[in-house]
């Protein structure tokens, strides 16, 4: 089953462009246009990562990524941040409130579908089994041993 992206930004090419290489690159997507319709899909759905702009109109998305990094369920969803605020600052506040990655605009969508892969791809390896094998004999599960 394709992983599922979301992709908050208020421009709509963007969200087209952003969305045309994600599933060309084999994920499904959804696509909105504000914090709000995010928010209502999140009550039935959680993605497997979010693209998030940051000048969206109802709320910031440096906002948005805070209320998620609060939510449980969100807690833990690689959010990467597409914006045209550029400035070195807005960087470092980005990643330090919780954004995984930072792709300042205007932006290369095949080095942002990159950048999607690497997270996925490591947040696939974190969910692995967490077990040793010591010798032939001794396994242990770090998860029921911590």
């Amino acid at each position: 089953m394709a992983k599922l992206i979301a992709i908050v930004d208020d421009e709509q090419d963007i969200l087209e462009l952003v969305s045309l290489h994600l599933k060309r690159a084999g994920y499904e997507t959804e696509t909105f246009a504000d914090a709000s319709a995010f928010y209502r899909f999140l009550e039935k759905e959680i993605p497997s990562l979010l693209v998030l702009d940051l000048m969206l109109p109802d709320e910031d998305g440096l906002e948005v990524c805070k209320k998620l990094r609060r939510d449980t369920r969100c807690a833990g969803m690689p959010i990467v941040m597409l914006t045209a605020r550029s400035e070195e600052t807005d960087t470092i506040i980005g990643l330090e409130l919780g954004a995984d990655d930072y792709v300042k605009k205007p932006f290369s969508p095949k080095e942002l579908v990159a950048r999607v892969k690497a997270l996925l791809r490591r947040g696939e390896s974190q969910t692995e089994s967490k077990s040793i094998s010591i010798g032939s004999e001794v396994l242990m599960d770090l998860e029921k041993y911590t």
